[in-house]
């Protein structure tokens, strides 16, 4: 990655009306919260959630938990939304239903004046696109590139399905879900999310599958609804013991190889090389990353 970003391996959603799930964010065992003021919000609630956003990010934020806001699109009320949450408790915003690089930029130039407003460091809140229409997928290399504040994308499984026409299950998100990654990639910012339904939070081993998945994608974590979630995605987006020890190991032997100058050598039955030694390195940030995100234990 050319930027450092926060690897969440976990965000959890949770409305931004309902006092009882706010309270409570920050005891999941997530390693961020998405305060959301789009799809679990009724129509008529919109205000209260807004209303009770920013409380509640400060809240949680408080307690030391990264702190993101779904806010809705620019058009349906989005605009109200970031003048509503904007503020030092909010890490980033969930930028719903991207189907073009321009909507990046639109919510971009409003979080740039709103910082300067309100004394912000300039740059500070990222934006995490969810890509939503097939429409979008031609588009992914702009989309990607679109905003310095972009950090990541990931496919919104259940509205792009509608989009498309299909199930939401892993043989149909699996392509879709790829060319997402690809992009993240490419661009240098981070992919979120897994080929499968986000809604079926009661088959937690189902829902393993299609983490591992995501994670043999190249995925470094993704979003939940319920905290029985939590802790899969925590461990499946986390490297193993077995496989941090592997990894320090291996890396231990290509600086004597490379003192040797050998490229190439040979490690517990495999040839390694360039590329194996480049993921061992990512593999070791991920693991960094995961003992940096330590929560409290899911209730």
């Amino acid at each position: 990655m050319s930027r450092a970003f926060p690897m969440w391996r976990s965000l959890l959603f949770v409305p931004a009306h309902i006092g009882k799930f706010t309270e409570k964010a920050h005891e999941r065992g997530a390693d961020a919260c998405i305060l959301d003021l789009e799809d679990s919000v009724a129509p008529g609630q919109k205000k209260q959630a807004r209303d009770a956003a920013s409380s509640a990010a400060q809240n949680i934020s408080n307690h030391g938990l990264d702190v993101l806001v779904r806010i809705n699109t620019p058009d349906g009320g989005g605009l109200l939304d970031l003048q509503a949450i904007v503020s030092p408790a909010v890490c980033a915003v969930v930028l719903p239903k991207v189907a073009s690089a321009e909507v990046v930029r639109r919510v971009a130039l409003q979080l740039d004046r709103l910082e300067a407003e309100r004394g912000l460091a300039a740059g500070r809140t990222l934006i995490l696109a969810q890509i939503e229409d097939v429409a979008a997928l031609p588009l992914l290399d702009e989309i990607s590139t679109a905003s310095p504040r972009l950090m990541g994308m990931s496919l919104g499984p259940e509205d792009f399905s509608v989009s498309a026409g299909m199930e939401p299950v892993p043989e149909t998100l699996l392509w879709p879900n790829q060319q997402v990654a690809f992009a993240c990639r490419r661009a240098g910012i981070l992919p979120f999310g897994f080929p499968g339904s986000i809604a079926d939070f009661s088959d937690i081993p189902r829902f393993r599958q299609t983490l591992v998945l995501g994670r043999q994608l190249g995925m470094i974590g993704a979003f939940c609804i319920h905290p029985e979630q939590v802790a899969v995605l925590n461990e499946v987006f986390s490297p193993s013991d077995a496989e941090v020890e592997y990894t320090v190991a291996l890396l231990a032997e290509h600086v004597c190889a490379e003192a040797e100058g050998r490229g190439a050598f040979a490690f517990r039955g495999k040839m390694i090389d360039a590329p194996v030694v480049a993921r061992a390195r990512e593999l070791l940030t991920r693991h960094m990353s995961a003992i940096h995100c330590q929560r409290l234990p899911a209730k």
